[in-house]
């Protein structure tokens, strides 16, 4: 065998070592949190975190491999829960949705508990992360409600020119005010993945009236202020802008399937929209510049992405909340993960941030070595976190 032959074999190995990170070793959750109580409080509930999390010992130590398999795959255990759909009109005329699914199990609390959940970009209550969610939650007896972002079911017509965006909390805002018509009584825990995640915080930041049933709020894999994380995802480094094309693709993907009433001719003439660019833009930037921005009413494509960052309005949040990422997220640049560490830091009572070494973006899968376990680690650590926030209304 030549010496170029074993060269490159070696070359090969020492590529997959590093792009598989096998020389990353698991670790327990880093936790911040300046509230003593509330730390004892959380952990009593959930003693995962003071466990190592233990990701695949194959695969489950690249946040690449972990990303691409939530993205591609989801999870792999996921029973079917029947839901009852809700609808209603906002104020601009768009069709907001979200489903209800009612425990499967009888609740540890004297009442049933609600948890609203906001899926990430493009999702809804079909999408396999947030059933497996659903399903876990249900079976410890709580009822979930998930708003399916506006555009994303294909078969729920679409009724005004827009559709979601990054930190538009309105269409959330409404799902609770309408549900809490129905169940006036019951206790609200918020928990949202991603864009969710931001929306989520944004939402209990705003300076606007919200109900008192809310005890408290999770977020999850969010990346706090969208113009760092869109900057950060169109450089090259570290596969971010393949992501970023994935995302656009997702995004315009909507559009595309939506156009008939998005961007019909009255549309594009009153938004200023010039229909090809917006279908041929390469970035979310640029599509934002040529759709987002204009529909929703913004001068700008930096004033947008500074009015939907979480990060201008967690000083305001007054409710228990969690911050959970992974450090080996491909999509939320690890400077990013600062914001939650020193807002949480800096002695904002009933706050704690939540860092795992491994996990990717919203996969955290952990077991053996191929096979993940059925439930995974993040479902696992939020249901009892949830149950944690419950348990402080009960003192």
């Amino acid at each position: 065998m030549s010496a170029i032959v074993i060269f490159a074999i070696f070359l090969l190995i020492f590529s997959l070592i590093k792009f598989l990170n096998l020389t990353s070793p698991p670790r327990p959750p880093k936790i911040v949190c300046s509230d003593p109580k509330f730390q004892e409080i959380i952990l009593k509930y959930c003693p995962l975190l003071l466990e190592t999390f233990s990701p695949i010992r194959l695969w489950g130590r690249s946040g690449h491999v972990q990303t691409i398999i939530h993205a591609t795959v989801g999870r792999t255990y996921c029973p079917s829960i029947q839901a009852r759909r809700f609808a209603a009109r906002a104020e601009d005329g768009a069709t907001v949705t979200w489903d209800v699914y009612e425990p499967t199990a009888a609740s540890q609390f004297p009442e049933v508990y609600t948890i609203a959940i906001c899926p990430g970009i493009a999702n809804s209550s079909e999408s396999l992360y947030v059933r497996s969610l659903v399903s876990l939650a249900s079976s410890q007896g709580f009822r979930c409600i998930v708003l399916n972002h506006i555009g994303v079911l294909p078969h729920v017509k679409v009724t005004s020119p827009r559709v979601f965006r990054y930190g538009e909390t309105g269409d959330f805002r409404l799902m609770i005010t309408r549900f809490l018509e129905s169940f006036p009584q019951s206790k609200l825990l918020l928990v949202g993945f991603s864009m969710g995640g931001n929306i989520v915080s944004k939402y209990l930041g705003e300076s606007k009236p919200k109900p008192d049933n809310i005890l408290g709020g999770v977020s999850i894999c969010q990346g706090y202020h969208a113009q760092k994380t869109l900057s950060a995802l169109l450089g090259w480094q570290n596969m971010s802008r393949l992501y970023l094309f994935s995302m656009t693709e997702n995004m315009r993907g909507v559009i595309i399937r939506n156009r008939e009433v998005l961007l019909t001719e009255d549309v594009k003439r009153r938004y200023g929209i010039d229909e090809r660019k917006a279908l041929t833009a390469a970035t979310l930037p640029e599509l934002d510049e040529q759709y987002t921005r204009r529909v929703f009413g913004f001068r700008s494509v930096d004033e947008l992405y500074k009015c939907d960052s979480s990060c201008n309005y967690l000083h305001n949040i007054n409710v228990p909340m969690i911050f959970i990422n992974s450090k080996d997220d491909p999509l939320v640049h690890p400077s990013l993960l600062s914001i939650p560490e020193n807002f949480v830091g800096g002695g904002h009572p009933n706050t704690m941030y939540i860092e795992t070494e491994h996990g990717g973006h919203l996969g955290f899968y952990d077991g053996g070595y191929v096979i993940p376990q059925a439930v995974t680690w993040l479902d696992k650590t939020v249901v009892s976190v949830v149950t944690a926030l419950a348990n402080l209304d009960t003192f």
